[in-house]
């Protein structure tokens, strides 16, 4: 291991997760967490040497189309039928007082 987990931080980890975990997960994530940081350590070890930063592992690009208007200003239309109508706009009754 790179670095021994203690109880302690096992404690943390459980405060900010929230969560209540007996001796025996306690003790199973001391040596999974223990593993993950070997694992970073082995990765740590890799030439990465000219390999550009990325977020994905694919391009990402924005699948939505531009906002166009397409039936442009049909008021008319739209009010065509509409119970009542008052100067352009639609009349509907109150709902409160």
């Amino acid at each position: 291991m790179a670095k021994e987990i203690t109880d302690e931080t096992i404690e943390y980890v459980g405060i900010l997760a929230k969560l209540e975990l007996s001796e025996d997960e306690k003790e199973q994530a001391k040596q999974d967490m223990g593993r993950m940081l070997d694992y970073f350590d082995k990765l740590n070890e890799l030439d990465t040497e000219g390999v550009e930063p990325m977020s994905h592992a694919f391009p990402v690009n924005n699948v939505f189309r531009e906002d166009e208007v397409v039936n442009g200003d049909d008021r008319d239309n739209m009010l065509a039928n509409a119970p009542e109508k008052k100067d352009g706009t639609y009349m509907v009754p109150k709902t409160f007082d």
